[in-house]
This record gives C-alpha cells, sequence and structure tokens, in this order.
C-alpha cells in the first residue's frame, strides 16, 4: 500500500547561486558528508546537489510534513547503490514519522528518483508498506 508521495522541482541555478554565496555554510546545513562527497566530485556539482536537495523536499512531503514539525535536513538522506540507483534513508525526526505512519505488521520502503534537465533538477518519492514477511509466508508478488 502506498503510504505516501511527494515530488519537488528545483532550480539548478538557484542552488548555483545559493553555494556561491554560502558555501559550507549551506552545504553542512542542508546535505550529509556523503551527499557532498558524492556532489564535489561530479562534474556538475550543482545540479548534483539540485537533485538531492529535490529529494529531501519531495522526502517531506511523502512523509505528509514538508520540512517542519522538526524535520532536519539531514534527516534524509540519498546515496547511491553500486547500480546507481538512488536511494533514501531517514533518521532522526524523519525516522519516527515513517515508524509512525507504518501499520502494525508492515515495513515501509522509500522509493526514490531523480532527473535534471538544466536548469532543472527533479525529485519524486513514493513510501510503501510491505506485509511483514513470515518464515512460513512467499515473499509478495510484484508487478501482478
Amino acid at each position: 500500500m502506498i503510504l505516501g508521495i511527494g515530488t519537488d522541482l528545483a532550480n539548478i541555478d538557484r542552488i548555483a547561486a545559493t553555494l556561491d554565496r554560502f558555501g559550507a555554510r549551506f552545504r553542512d546545513r542542508v546535505f550529509t558528508e556523503t551527499e557532498q562527497r558524492k556532489a564535489e566530485r561530479r562534474r556538475d556539482v550543482a545540479g548534483t546537489y539540485a537533485k538531492r536537495w529535490a529529494a529531501k523536499e519531495a522526502c517531506s512531503k511523502a512523509l505528509g510534513t514538508g520540512l517542519r514539525m522538526g524535520i532536519s535536513w539531514k534527516d534524509m538522506a540519498v546515496s547511491n547503490l553500486p547500480t546507481g540507483q538512488p536511494v533514501m534513508a531517514v533518521s532522526g525526526w524523519a525516522e519516527k514519522r515513517l515508524a509512525e505512519m507504518t501499520p502494525p505488521g508492515h515495513e515501509a520502503l522509500i522509493h526514490v528518483t531523480l532527473t535534471d534537465d538544466h536548469p532543472w533538477a527533479q525529485a519524486f518519492v513514493v513510501i510503501e508498506a510491505l506485509p511483514l514477511r513470515t518464515a512460513a509466508a512467499p515473499p509478495p508478488r510484484r508487478g501482478t
């Protein structure tokens, strides 16, 4: 079952200007060390940050809060699997909120997708609740 959906569109030039103006103060307030390492080694530094900014905004919307109620930018972190697929991890208040919205007997799975086409970066986040598997139960069928 779907627990939440969020999307955000970020202007890469706006993020670039913010990086130029505030530098490390902005990066350290919004992005985890892992996110910063990823962005700083990319050719399109601002675009990489903009996609992660959009993902955090989208995740906060999927959690049903937006960026309020105690959620911190760093409570939501984007990393990548070896295949390049982005994944979202939550901690702190965002993790608590996710636990509150997940029905008993279920586990939450956060799906995230990122894209950009200068000057825009976009993210979609879908939070899905999957029934917990028991030793006797087969895994749920997907796509049918």
